[in-house]
């Protein structure tokens, strides 16, 4: 009896609800990006044109700027969100800090709101001659910065407002591990003698690897594929000062390019397959068992 409920304790066709949502909504959708991205089309037709899109997509002065500009904002902000998120985590849970629950609902409440609404909200934040930073700064004698007019600047700026938005789902993740680890650990380590940073490195760290895994792999898609944001704050300028992969795409698909700008789509789905994959397999390999 056991044998025969361990052999068939579910039914396969429990899995077709969640399969053909999966099918639907992802493996069409990306296979048809696949064939339209070798086509010149339209609403209407599609002519079959090969790699001419490709070629097309990365001979425009902006594409190799935009790759550059796409991996100094994913890497960024992804490392800014895992470390940073990680300190803050940390913080919070520890018993010294006071009004906790507050202080995790003030960090979490940027990742409920827009993009659309927080680069429009920073645009006028940020800007020159009116915005509220400056008129801080101002007050300590400091002179006005171009927040997102400065073509050596505006790329940092728009990575600091993506990290203030998105790093509370990195202090979710990581408090929710540190709730995981049995409190033994440290209690152990404290008898031997360890220190609250040699108990971080050697006991929190190696414990919270699937949990880095986790916040790692969502902060590089998410900014291997940004747009929203740095549209609605600088529409890739001044100049291509923060033109990334995201924005150029857009501007295709606003001129009619479809098919130009589905390629574009498509390398940017191989480029974060590519750098995700493996490394999220090399960072689940470093995971400590409980």
């Amino acid at each position: 009896m056991h044998k025969k409920l361990t052999n068939k304790t579910y039914s396969y066709w429990l899995m077709a609800p969640g399969l053909t949502i999966y099918i639907i909504i992802f493996a069409i959708p990306t296979l048809a990006s696949f064939y339209f991205a070798l086509t010149r089309w339209n609403l209407i037709d599609a002519e079959f044109i090969g790699l001419a899109n490709f070629k097309t997509f990365f001979s425009q002065r902006n594409t190799s700027i935009a790759l550059g500009h796409t991996f100094i904002y994913a890497f960024g902000t992804c490392l800014t969100k895992v470390v940073l998120g990680l300190l803050i985590a940390t913080a919070l849970s520890s018993r010294m800090v006071r009004s906790r629950t507050y202080l995790k609902s003030l960090i979490y409440f940027p990742t409920m709101l827009s993009a659309v609404a927080v680069g429009i909200t920073f645009s006028a934040l940020m800007h020159p001659t009116t915005g509220l930073f400056n008129q801080v700064l101002g007050l300590f004698g400091i002179e006005k910065v171009k927040w997102l007019t400065d073509s050596k600047l505006a790329l940092f700026s728009v990575m600091g407002v993506d990290v203030w938005k998105g790093i509370g789902t990195s202090v979710v993740i990581y408090l929710a591990g540190l709730g995981a680890i049995p409190k033994d650990y440290y209690e152990a380590a404290a008898l031997d003698g360890a220190s609250s940073t040699q108990q971080f490195f050697k006991v929190t760290l190696p414990l919270m690897v699937p949990s880095i895994n986790s916040v790692l792999t969502l902060s590089l898609i998410g900014g291997l594929k940004s747009y929203e944001l740095l549209w609605t704050m600088t529409e890739g300028g001044p100049g291509y000062a923060t033109e990334i992969l995201g924005t150029v795409t857009y501007k295709l698909f606003a001129r009619g390019n479809y098919g130009i700008a589905t390629a574009g789509n498509v390398i940017m789905f191989v480029i974060i397959c590519a750098i995700v994959f493996p490394l999220n397999s090399y960072i689940s390999k470093k995971a400590v068992n409980l």
